[in-house]
């Protein structure tokens, strides 16, 4: 790694709209052992009608850039071609990192011999005081075989320059995590269990069918436009999960139930529009 005196040891970017509740706590995060210059940290306000901009700028050392336009995407963009260097970490503003995750998610980048062109942090879904099904949708999901190397679903990813190298710009599709994923092979990725990402659950069962129906359009638009993006695995939750542990045949149903719901509300999703989980904000 580089030393902790030099400018952009670290880059984050950041992508925000209307984050004012929450960005605070992530930056703060961030920040709290941070050394000087050791964080170089984008955050790419985009369409925001709230104090998001002023929250992100009052935190030291956060660059903050206003774009007029919603979309992650674009912010995506625009956030890495004013990030200043490597290791990258792209990093969603309601989730917060454990204390020196970055660090972490860094060092593995930047180890000697072969190291990974991906990392993630391992995740951790913040269910207390959710609804039953909530929780019971989170009891199969975070067993799903298929979260073991991806990049998706943590709210934040890292990237070395070489990786950084494997695609041009984030496309237009929402999809941006699965997109990233689809870069590498499972081989060049690697969980950092080190680091912990702790990810918001909606609070009740409709802002979950609204956020998983948000994810479905933007995958089905992704896969439709691009080659090479993982394939889902609807049985897998069966196959891979309750027959192991039958004792979770009951949470099954609710998790079956909320997908279905899920699928049938993605056909009227708009495109590339955020249909984000408000609950959590």
């Amino acid at each position: 790694m580089t030393n902790p005196g030099e400018l952009s040891t670290i880059s984050v970017v950041m992508a925000a709209h209307n984050e004012a509740r929450v960005i605070g706590g992530c930056l703060d995060a961030l920040l709290a052992d941070a050394a000087p210059g050791e964080l170089d940290i984008v955050v790419v306000a985009n369409g925001c009608t709230d104090d998001t901009a002023r929250v992100a700028a009052s935190r030291p050392g956060v660059r903050v850039i206003e774009v007029a336009q919603a979309g992650k995407s674009n912010a995506l963009n625009v956030g890495d071609s004013a990030a200043r260097g490597f290791p990258r970490i792209y990093l969603d503003a309601d989730v917060v990192l454990s204390p020196g995750a970055l660090r972490e998610m860094a060092a593995v980048l930047s180890a000697d011999g072969t190291p990974p062109l991906a990392v993630m942090p391992r995740r951790h879904m913040v269910t207390e005081g959710r609804s039953l099904a909530v929780r019971a949708y989170y009891a199969i999901n975070t067993r799903l075989p298929i979260f073991a190397d991806a990049l998706f679903g943590r709210g934040a990813m890292g990237v070395s320059a070489a990786g950084r190298k494997r695609f041009d710009r984030f496309p237009e599709q929402i999809a941006d995590d699965l997109f990233l994923d689809s870069q590498f092979s499972s081989e060049e990725k690697r969980e950092v269990t080190a680091a912990t990402s702790y990810v918001q659950a909606p609070r009740r069962t409709r802002d979950l069918v609204r956020t998983l129906a948000r994810v479905r359009a933007g995958n089905t638009m992704l896969r439709a436009s691009h080659s090479g993006i993982r394939a889902s695995a609807p049985s897998s939750w069966l196959r891979d999960v309750v027959l192991p542990r039958p004792w979770l045949a009951p949470a099954a149903v609710a998790y079956v139930a909320v997908t279905v719901a899920a699928a049938l509300r993605s056909r009227r999703h708009p495109r590339n529009a955020w249909g984000r989980d408000d609950s959590t904000r």
